[in-house]
C-alpha cells in the first residue's frame, strides 16, 4: 500500500481532468488507503483519505448517473468487502439528454462509495448529521445504493427529530422496494419502520407543542398591548391534521 503522504503529497505531478484513467487511480488508490485507515479504528486518517478521494474526481453532473439497485465491494464497512400567457398550449422544445460516457459512469460509482465511506466515519465518530449529509452525496450520484441508503436512515434514526424520524421512514421505504422480498434485511427493515411509527407520532406532538408555546408567547406580547391574550384564542385539531382557531371572551 502507498503511503497516504506519498499519495496527496503536493509534489505529485498534478493530475488534469481530461486524464480519467490517472483520476481514478488516483481515486481509487486513496479509497484503498482509507479503507486500511477504518479497519484499524482510525477514523479521522480514513476520513481524510476518503475526501482526499472525492476530491481527485471531476464535479458531479446534475443528474445521477448510476442506475438501478446494487451494492458495491471495496467499502470500509463492518463486512470490510472491498410558453405564451394566453391559455394556448404552446410545444416547448426540450434538449435531449445526453447520456453519461463511460468515464462519467466510473466517476459516479466510485464518487458514491467515497462518499458513503465518508458517511461511515461519521457514524463511527458519532455525527450522525454529517453522515446524513455524506450519505445524502453518495445517493446524488446513485440514488438506489443500498449500504448509503441503510446508513443514512440509521444516523436519521439516531438524529430522533420529527423531520429525521420521518425522513428515516422514506429511505426504509425505498429500501423494501429495491431489496428482493426473499432478503434477510427485509424483516429488520420492516420491525424499524413499526419501531419508528410511534415515535414520529410522539416527535411530531412534541415538537408541534413546543411551536405552539412559543407562538403563544410570542402572541401574548403582542396582545398584551390591547388587554387580550392569547387565552381568548382556543386551538383545537381538526380532521385535516391541523388545527382551528376560536376567539373566546
Amino acid at each position: 500500500m502507498a503511503d497516504f503522504a506519498s499519495a496527496s503529497n503536493s509534489s505529485s505531478p498534478a493530475i488534469s481532468f481530461s486524464q480519467p484513467e490517472s483520476l481514478l487511480s488516483a481515486a481509487e488508490e486513496l479509497k484503498a488507503e482509507g479503507n486500511d485507515h477504518f479497519r484499524a479504528g482510525r477514523w479521522e486518517e480514513a476520513l481524510v483519505a476518503y475526501r482526499a478521494g472525492v476530491g481527485r474526481l471531476p464535479p458531479r453532473k446534475v443528474k445521477p448517473i448510476v442506475r438501478g439497485s446494487r451494492d458495491v465491494d471495496g467499502e470500509a464497512e463492518a463486512e470490510e468487502e472491498d410558453g405564451d400567457g394566453d391559455g394556448d398550449d404552446a410545444k416547448v422544445e426540450e434538449e435531449p439528454e445526453i447520456p453519461p460516457t463511460p468515464e462519467e459512469i466510473e466517476y459516479a460509482k466510485v464518487r458514491a462509495v467515497l462518499n458513503a465511506n465518508i458517511g461511515a466515519c461519521y457514524v463511527k465518530l458519532d455525527d450522525h448529521k454529517q453522515a446524513v449529509e455524506a450519505c445524502t452525496q453518495a445517493l446524488l450520484d446513485d440514488p438506489n445504493y443500498i449500504k448509503a441508503l441503510q446508513r443514512r436512515a440509521a444516523s436519521n434514526d439516531k438524529i430522533n427529530t420529527w423531520s429525521s424520524l420521518t425522513a428515516a421512514q422514506e429511505d426504509y421505504t425505498t429500501l423494501l422496494k429495491l431489496l428482493p422480498s426473499s432478503s434477510p434485511q427485509t424483516t429488520e427493515i420492516e420491525r424499524s419502520q413499526r419501531l419508528l411509527k410511534p415515535r414520529v407520532e410522539a416527535a411530531q406532538k412534541e415538537e408541534t407543542g413546543e411551536m405552539l408555546g412559543k407562538l403563544k408567547n410570542l402572541g401574548n406580547s403582542i396582545l398584551g398591548n390591547f388587554g387580550l391574550s392569547t387565552d381568548n384564542f382556543k386551538f383545537e385539531p381538526n380532521d385535516q391534521g391541523g388545527y382551528s382557531m376560536n376567539f373566546t371572551r
